[in-house]
């Protein structure tokens, strides 16, 4: 346990910022599931939307420090070629 009054600062705004993240994340992967399942689905304009949300939030959680900036790209470079597969089979 801390025991100075600045580690009881740092530990308390650490926690504060482990569950800021994880909600982060959560969404992250919520909003990537909706995608896959439109594409599932093979409605391309819901996962024209849903991809750019996606886009957007791991462009804001990589900004933030939540991933790293280079899976934030790989992950949305995958997403968006399960859409390209979609168009491609009409």
């Amino acid at each position: 346990m801390a025991n100075s009054k600045s580690a009881k600062k740092r530990a308390q705004q650490n926690i504060v910022r482990r569950d800021r993240n994880r909600n982060v994340r959560s969404a992250l992967r919520t909003k990537a599931r909706k995608f896959l399942s439109a594409v599932e689905s093979g409605d391309v304009s819901a996962a024209e939307t849903s991809l750019r949300s996606v886009e957007s939030a791991l462009d804001s959680a990589a900004s933030k420090g939540v991933i790293p900036r280079k899976r934030a790209a790989r992950k949305a470079s995958r997403l968006a070629l399960h859409l390209d597969k979609m168009r491609a089979q009409g």
